[in-house]
């Protein structure tokens, strides 16, 4: 058996409610496998931290503030990052080395989307290349759940689009209220939903209304409709109820919104100069209502990521145990994979814990799957539902407070001794 190496644990993309659940299993299942594992760092802000020499002591935090990390939402504890190592960074990965070897660093977890897969791939690749000894280990986390393959068999789901559903589902529950209150004067209610380029959060909001009792209509990006298709269907909608909730992507095709983008190229439809919604609305007011009144709009925020009131406890726990997953990996099979969940067969919900090799999901991105898009292309199916359902569970997750406020973890600024010269990452250099 040979000797443990120290640990390096990051985290890099948008945060989820759970995150810090997965950051927490990683850091318990290292603790307990001592002979592999010696300190555990965490790189301040991902990547970004490592090339900086960042590297935050986790072995040494007080354990009954670790112990909060399971319900402390987004990332503000080891914080996370959008930087992206792209062709021609050579320099940054050579970077990422050097520190690894200053540090005696033989494991890294790299907790993130399909884009930190890539990362942690081909950190594992330079490092065989330069002689490091270095298992490098993928970690899945996204609220789009677009990581993987449209056959679900790489994994089912990721840990945080639980949560982010559980989020939608009780903002429709609270929606229809408001809306069946207010329709004289407030016929349409329309609702922003994240999900740039996939439909699984927007998709979501049928978990609310599994019986389609409600004047509800989903406008997935996926759907294919123009904004004129939806003003049609918005005023079918008024017409046969008189009333209509309408979700829709925020990356529904509205023409031009002013987008900006992310150092991914992804496009960031918060930073833009308006929303799908508020185009959506101020048409839906311009072509008229098929009744009295105006369409309002909503535009829910980060809050669908970092939400902790809303998070799903199923989602909790799988996002604690695929981090401990990953641990084991590392441990038993080596470098080059990434922990999954996959979903036992049979009517009973059940989850079982894997690995797939790092390459197989590198710059992956699932898509929504057509046959889940219902044929009038405002609804999703039940099959979808059958999916999404149990991944929302069925308790109030109980979270910690302090004079009436949730208690967050509170993590000592403990940083290992720097041992390189001060490093400008490639991506911010002129």
């Amino acid at each position: 058996m040979g000797r443990s190496r120290n640990v390096v644990v990051a985290q890099s993309g948008g945060p989820t409610p759970v995150i810090n659940g997965t950051l927490l299993g990683v850091l318990e299942a290292c603790r307990e496998r001592g002979e592999a594992f010696a300190t555990v760092y965490a790189g301040v802000h991902g990547v970004e931290g490592i090339l900086r020499e960042e590297l935050l002591d986790l072995s040494g935090q007080d354990r009954s503030e670790l112990a909060l990390l399971r319900t402390t939402p987004a990332a503000g504890t080891v914080g996370t990052c959008r930087y992206k190592l792209k062709k021609g960074q050579r320099e940054d990965l050579e970077r990422i080395i050097e520190v690894f070897k200053a540090h005696d660093v033989g494991y890294l977890f790299y907790i993130g989307g399909n884009d930190s897969m890539d990362t942690a791939h081909k950190v594992a690749a330079l490092a065989h290349e330069k002689g490091l000894d270095l298992v490098a280990t993928g970690v899945p986390k996204t609220i789009d759940n677009d990581v993987g393959d449209a056959g679900f068999t790489l994994i089912d789901h990721t840990p945080g689009y639980g949560s982010v559903a559980r989020y939608w589902a009780l903002a429709v529950q609270g929606a229809e209220e408001e809306n069946a209150g207010s329709c004289p004067s407030d016929p349409v209610l329309v609702m922003q939903a994240m999900g740039r380029k996939i439909g699984f959060i927007p998709a979501a909001a049928r978990l609310a209304d599994p019986e389609r009792r409600m004047p509800l209509l989903i406008f997935l990006r996926e759907s294919g409709l123009t904004l004129a298709e939806l003003a049609e269907r918005v005023n079918e909608t008024l017409r046969a109820r008189g009333r209509a909730l309408v979700v829709v992507s925020e990356g529904f095709d509205a023409g031009t919104l002013g987008e900006r983008k992310d150092a991914f190229g992804h496009t960031t439809f918060s930073s833009s100069e308006t929303t799908v919604a508020q185009v959506v609305v101020n048409y839906l007011n311009e072509v008229g209502l098929a009744c009295r009144g105006l369409a309002r709009g909503n535009v829910p925020g980060t809050d669908q990521r970092h939400s902790m009131a809303c998070a799903s406890t199923v989602d909790l726990e799988e996002a604690y145990q695929v981090g401990r997953q990953a641990a084991a990996i590392a441990a038993e099979h080596g470098s080059g994979f990434m922990a999954t969940i996959l979903r036992r067969p049979g009517s009973e919900y059940r989850v079982r814990y894997d690995k797939v090799p790092l390459e197989a999901v590198a710059n992956s991105e699932r898509c929504f799957p057509e046959a889940w898009i219902a044929p009038s292309r405002t609804d999703v199916t039940d099959d979808f539902v059958a999916y999404a359902r149990p991944l929302i569970g069925e308790e109030w997750l109980r979270v910690p407070l302090s004079g009436g406020l949730q208690r967050f973890a509170r993590l000592a600024p403990a940083y290992a001794e720097r041992m390189l010269a001060a490093y400008v990452p490639q991506g911010y250099r002129p």
